[in-house]
């Protein structure tokens, strides 16, 4: 079967708009699936904070296991890091901090934003 210019022409033109079809160079523009605004009011330590920690945290950042010196897993000791900027700096890839968790995929925007609403509050032990 032979293949004719012009149904060549006709698939370079196909794969170049399916290629432009796919561009996006904004994330907020990519990912505006949900328009959903994050609500930071009642952020707390226990219900928020502590969690997080938990989940993302503390396997490498415990008293017993304190990665880069850092523990993570009493409330004094995220207090800490909340209030000296490294906690914030490192989870929402700041320069000058690690982005944490190492190796792992950044933590969502809006859980960042309510971890940024407990720092500025002072870091209250709720």
């Amino acid at each position: 079967m032979k293949i004719g210019r012009k149904s060549i022409a006709l698939l370079g033109i196909l794969g170049m708009m399916t290629m432009a079809g796919c561009y996006y160079d904004i994330e907020a523009e990519l990912y505006q699936m949900n328009n959903t605004p994050c609500d930071t009011t009642g952020v707390t330590y226990s219900n928020t904070v502590a969690p997080l920690m938990q989940a993302q945290c503390v396997s490498c950042h415990s008293a017993s296991f304190a990665s880069g010196n850092i523990a993570l897993d009493t409330y004094s000791a995220v207090r800490t890091s909340a209030l000296n900027g490294s906690l914030y700096g490192s989870i929402n890839y700041s320069g000058g901090f690690s982005p944490m968790p190492q190796g792992g995929n950044k933590v969502n925007a809006c859980t960042i934003q309510k971890i940024k609403a407990w720092v500025d509050a002072g870091a209250p032990n709720n």
